[in-house]
């Protein structure tokens, strides 16, 4: 009797000992998705972190890789990591707006000369406030990759003058900011997934849209789009982000992995954008697109046109987080 008991006690033990281990493996395999295609500097970032995790951990961490809406698009990805299904997405700023109005503070028209002055804004004092905005509702933000400037096409007419935005149907992202800038232009904006653009452009339910050259090239918006332009009315971030309680469960070391291969990602995808950029209103061009330049008297003339939008999101978000904003400019 005592060695069948000892021997149960044996067979217990491993049986734990075999849960325990799958339990581990599971805690350890991590999920992360988005909605850009796999082409797109930020989808291929996320090979590097994979490899890099990978790497680092010696195998004790791996992580499934999900781009390209395999698992739903921005707004799906945004409530599943809300919910704890996904680990992590990337995605753009604006599919957080409105569960984190503060983003708009730095989604404002014609914000940043350049990309250095963005990054030097968002990698600062501003991103710490908005990192802690994010985490309060239960997201914790891992960093900021390029989604670049934003330039508009359409295809009714070539945009030469403030007047040519007028009555143009342009879907934009679910950003209140975003919106009402194009509304101020005199443009009808429409707030869609991305999942839905191409479609609607070609069935002439919009006029045009509005992304980096680099997301027209990749989702082949030339195919039913003519017109581009250099607008670069907003510079826009990608912010990769975590479940906050999935994030917190996980012990230091395995923190501290998860962030080390994330900031290497990040650091890759920044690089690679700037190579991406103009190669892929170059490749537009080459596809057929007419490509047209705004002047600077015409800028000028959007920028006074959108210049209200700044004291509209001043008394959303709060004057004190876009002065910062504003005094990180000009620093």
């Amino acid at each position: 009797m005592k060695t069948n008991l000892f021997s149960l006690a044996i067979v217990a033990a491993m049986l734990l000992a075999i849960s325990s281990a799958g339990s581990l493996q599971a805690a350890t395999k991590l999920r992360i998705a988005g909605n850009f295609p796999v082409e797109h500097s930020s989808s291929l970032a996320m090979e590097v972190f994979k490899k890099e995790l990978e790497e680092q951990s010696g195998g004790d961490m791996t992580v499934d890789v999900f781009p390209a809406m395999q698992l739903g698009g921005a707004a799906e990805n945004v409530d599943q990591v809300r919910s704890g299904a996904l680990l992590m997405t990337w995605l753009s700023i604006a599919y957080l707006s409105r569960t984190v109005p503060e983003l708009e503070a730095v989604s404002l028209p014609f914000l940043f000369s350049d990309r250095e002055q963005a990054f030097r804004v968002i990698d600062g004092k501003v991103g710490d406030l908005l990192n802690e905005k994010l985490k309060r509702k239960g997201f914790i933000a891992l960093g900021y990759m390029e989604l670049g400037a934003r330039h508009v096409t359409n295809s009714k007419r070539p945009l030469k003058s403030l007047a040519d935005f007028e009555g143009l149907k342009i879907r934009l992202q679910p950003n209140e900011t975003h919106l009402n800038t194009f509304r101020a232009l005199g443009a009808n904006p429409v707030s869609m997934d991305i999942k839905e653009v191409y479609q609607a452009l070609q069935q002439k339910v919009l006029d045009g849209q509005e992304n980096p050259y680099a997301v027209s090239k990749t989702n082949n918006f030339n195919e039913v789009q003519q017109y581009l332009s250099d607008t670069g009315h907003f510079f826009d971030f990608i912010v990769v982000v975590a479940n906050k309680s999935s994030f917190e469960a996980m012990s230091p070391e395995q923190q501290s992995i998860l962030t080390s291969a994330m900031d290497k990602a990040i650091a890759w995808q920044r690089a690679k954008a700037i190579e991406a950029d103009l190669a892929s209103r170059d490749e537009l061009i080459k596809r057929g697109m007419q490509f047209d330049s705004i002047s600077p008297e015409v800028r000028a003339e959007l920028q006074q046109a959108t210049a209200h939008i700044v004291d509209d999101v001043s008394k959303k978000v709060g004057a004190d987080l876009v002065d910062a904003v504003l005094s990180e400019i000009k620093q």
